[in-house]
């Protein structure tokens, strides 16, 4: 008995241990959490340099907290503001008397072009202030470089170089992959430019798709070499033989042919930095980095205004359900357009839509709450770098769209995928499938048997209806005919300026420009911003940390530039529906 006694007080002191550590651990991550959400304020000195880099794409919408935790380890964090944050950094620096100028220290810009455009243009408006911007690159990126024509001088590595060579469009085709492992994908689509379905049943481009991709890309080009030939005083006609000859591949190519100003190394990059803020050669340079900037108070408090304008973020592709932070999810979209209706606070909505489309049934859901809040208050659409097919069946009823002329819209298309794995199963895993049925069409639709002639004229059915809702919601929005969007339709793929022309948007801006408007149509003189939907708090972003689940950000800076050919395999096997969405992978480069 003795012994038992002994032996069962070890057991509940180890138990009690384990439950003791486990309470340590508990209180660490909470205290974490509290102190790392609570913002340290920061103070700078007059003639400091604010340094932007974007060496991380730029978020659409700033955390919830101060920080935003990275899966990859539960103290990783990222810090890059949101879109409209930076926006609201770099003018707030343009009149903070501490604040000399700016550097943009740039390399590769994993952003999007749309959402660079933007910068640009808010770092052009900096100028007005007569504040200098450098930029500084040891090699720039053509997306960097086009950043940089931004700056009043342009400096480059002695080894560096800046690549300038023009746009391509491309598609990864995986027809020989499904081939390989016996699998058919069965297509019906709605549109000759959909070409969304081309990836599954083809080897190349068909000869619509490279006319559409070339339009596009062209007009992109066409926008980023007009507006480098303006800030570099360039002719235009100069620039497209610079690019065709690939003649910029040194940094003494780069000065001679006027796309920088000077090359030098960092040290003397310094020395440049200390003339331009005043300072001796001996005293040091001192930068503030975007992500601190933001804890720099502004000097005047600002009566916190009662009448509001939300920015609702719709960013990713277009599911059913909750979605997530990379995903447009048709529940909770849905929910927060119409929380922001019935709110008598928030007199205007502005719909940032970045996504390349999805599920047609959830664009449905989801316009059918922007065509409600739209009969009480105005309902703004700012475009980011994709919002095409669902993503433009979202945007459609909007009283006002503003979109980048980078900006890739339309596709207004639909179509169907049912794939047949019969082969697959029968073939490479030596599986078959037998079954009773009630009626002939009781396994419809089925991926274990190729689809008879009645079922493909029912979905051919199904999809020509959604794509007649689709093209007459576009219709009815952008009050044109039907025949003019069809003929616009058919799944094309336009850039904003092109979208513009075609009265598929009303002006080229940003989202800055989109709230202005929306500003503009509720009268409001004075009113504040509200987002949605809400984020997850910080604490429940490390317990989904902690929970082990691999984030997007995660996998996408382990993959590099594989991430988005993962991402759209992904997206094949997690279709659901008619769907509504761009080709698989459109490579800008």
């Amino acid at each position: 008995m003795k012994q038992f006694f002994k032996f069962m007080f070890a057991s509940m002191a180890g138990y009690l241990l384990v439950v003791i550590i486990f309470f340590l651990i508990a209180m660490a991550i909470i205290a974490s959490a509290v102190s790392l959400t609570q913002k340290e304020e920061v103070s700078i000195n007059k003639g400091t340099v604010l340094q932007l880099k974007f060496d991380e794409a730029v978020p659409e919408r700033s955390p919830a907290g101060p920080i935003a935790f990275s899966q990859s380890s539960f103290f990783s964090k990222t810090t890059t503001p949101g879109l409209l944050e930076t926006l609201d950094l770099i003018k707030k620096a343009s009149g903070d008397e501490n604040i000399s100028g700016i550097l943009l220290d740039l390399s590769e810009v994993p952003s999007g072009m749309a959402t660079m455009e933007e910068i640009r243009d808010e770092l052009i408006e900096f100028k007005k202030s007569k504040k200098f911007i450098i930029a500084y690159g040891e090699t720039y990126s053509q997306k960097a470089y086009y950043l940089a024509t931004a700056a009043d001088i342009i400096c480059v590595n002695p080894e560096g170089s800046i690549d300038f060579k023009g746009l391509t469009g491309g598609v990864m085709f995986i027809r020989g992959l499904l081939e390989k492992m016996d699998v058919n994908a069965q297509i019906i689509r709605h549109g000759k430019y959909k070409s969304a379905i081309e990836p599954l049943i083809g080897d190349k481009m068909s000869e619509a798709n490279k006319e559409q991709t070339l339009a596009f890309v062209s007009s992109i080009w066409n926008h980023i070499s007009g507006e480098i030939s303006k800030a570099r005083n360039i002719d235009q006609a100069r620039l497209q033989v610079y690019a065709d000859s690939l003649m910029s591949q040194t940094a003494e190519d780069a000065l001679k042919y006027k796309f920088a100003d000077k090359i030098v190394y960092r040290d003397q990059l310094l020395d440049l930095l200390r003339e331009k803020t005043g300072k001796k050669e001996t005293e040091k340079v001192e930068f503030v980095s975007l992500e601190s900037y933001v804890n720099v108070p502004l000097s005047e408090s600002k009566k916190r205004a009662k009448d509001k304008i939300a920015v609702i973020y719709a960013t990713g592709e277009i599911n059913g359900g909750e979605g997530s932070e990379e995903s447009i999810g048709s529940d909770k979209i849905s929910k927060a357009i119409r929380d922001a209706r019935l709110d008598d606070d928030i007199k205007a909505i502005v719909f940032r839509v970045n996504s390349p489309g999805g599920s047609a049934l959830a664009s449905e859901v989801i316009l059918r709450e922007a065509k409600l809040a739209r009969e009480k208050k105005p309902f703004i659409v700012s475009m980011g770098d994709y919002a095409a097919s669902g993503g433009y069946y979202i945007a459609c009823a909007a009283d006002s769209i503003f979109a980048s002329p980078t900006t890739l819209t339309g596709s207004i298309g639909v179509f169907g995928v049912i794939p047949d794995f019969s082969k697959f199963f029968a073939n490479k895993l030596g599986i078959t499938f037998d079954m009773v049925k009630t009626n002939p069409n009781s396994d419809y639709p089925s991926i274990t048997r190729p689809m008879t002639s009645y079922e493909e004229k029912v979905i051919t059915n199904s999809i020509e209806h959604i794509y007649t809702t689709f093209i007459n919601h576009v219709s009815e929005g952008r009050k044109i005919t039907t025949a003019s969007v069809d003929s616009m339709g058919q799944g094309r793929v336009w850039s904003g300026v092109d979208g513009k022309r075609l009265k598929l948007v009303d002006e080229t801006g940003g989202l800055k420009d989109a709230i202005a408007t929306a500003a503009r149509m509720a009268k409001l003189d004075d009113y504040r911003l509200t987002s949605l939907p809400e984020q997850k708090d910080p604490f429940t972003q490390i317990m989904d940390d902690l929970s082990g689940k691999p984030s997007e950000s995660r996998i996408e800076k382990e993959l590099g530039s594989l991430y988005p050919y993962l991402k759209e395999l992904r997206s094949i096997s997690q279709m659901k529906g008619v769907q509504a969405r761009l080709p698989f992978v459109i490579s800008i480069n």
